[in-house]
């Protein structure tokens, strides 16, 4: 997770295209910070530490609406967009047929803690569908936590672009120096998931691919966040970035995140 998380902190001051879309600016300033992005992948990585794959779905709902709601609780200033923070304030949270990309930056657990691709995608869906019950809402999960696995077990980046483009139809025909110009604030899956696969398959590194991904612009923090998230998976995260984003939590996201980090992930 702390590929998703550090894209989150990396991105979050050129939030709203306030960045000069390029690729040269600080990793880190005084403005770095964890927004939703954070809360929610941390939220879903709790629902699912525990689950296994002969569990109900609707057991594992029911997990992922808790932890989603507790965790929004305790942060509801993180920068929730509107109906989302009306659904954390339910009782009896329905889904509400989005397809914004908050189904994709929340998924990066599910990447790691299963052993089998068919079973990841289910868990995706399941982290999704909670609210975005929309096709392009889940189809977002499914495809960043697709390849999050393809990564971390082995597939090269052309594997991992055939497989998204063969299953989930993204174009990933543009190369990012063409997505670049025109690219503006989005925040639905269709419109910034094949941005962050393409920022992941052009990086040459951890580093490369967050401020590839930044230079973008749009959503960037939550672009970043996916982006990352792959990144991880592909070429792991220097010792120096992790430690300066647990620097940037506080202690009970960090306890998630370093209980997580101590699961031995196989395939």
């Amino acid at each position: 997770m702390y590929g998703a998380i550090l894209g989150d902190i990396i991105g979050s001051p050129y939030e709203f295209d306030r960045g000069g879309k390029t690729k040269d600016f600080p990793l880190f300033s005084e403005r770095s910070e964890f927004t939703d992005d954070t809360v929610m992948t941390i939220a879903v990585a709790d629902a699912f530490l525990p689950v296994q794959p002969e569990m109900e779905d609707d057991t594992i709902r029911q997990r992922v609406v808790m932890k989603m709601q507790k965790y929004g609780h305790l942060y509801p200033h993180a920068g929730y967009g509107s109906r989302f923070r009306h659904w954390l304030r339910e009782r009896q949270p329905q889904p509400y047929n989005s397809w914004g990309n908050g189904s994709a930056m929340r998924v990066s657990a599910v990447g790691w803690l299963f052993g089998d691709l068919e079973i990841v995608r289910r868990m995706a869906r399941l982290s999704a569908d909670v609210t975005h019950d929309h096709p392009e809402g889940i189809k977002g999960a499914e495809a960043a936590a697709a390849a999050i696995f393809l990564a971390r077990t082995g597939s090269t980046k052309a594997e991992i672009k055939a497989y998204i483009e063969g299953n989930f139809h993204y174009d990933l025909s543009r190369t990012c120096d063409e997505i670049r110009p025109d690219y503006c604030h989005v925040e639905s899956c269709q419109e910034t998931v094949p941005e962050a696969i393409t920022a992941f398959l052009e990086g040459e590194s951890f580093e490369d691919v967050i401020r590839t991904a930044v230079s973008l612009g749009g959503d960037c923090d939550t672009l970043t966040c996916i982006a990352g998230s792959m990144a991880e998976a592909f070429y792991g995260v220097p010792e120096e970035l992790k430690a300066e984003c647990r620097k940037r939590l506080p202690g009970d996201l960090l306890e998630v995140l370093q209980q997580f980090d101590g699961q031995v992930f196989s395939v």
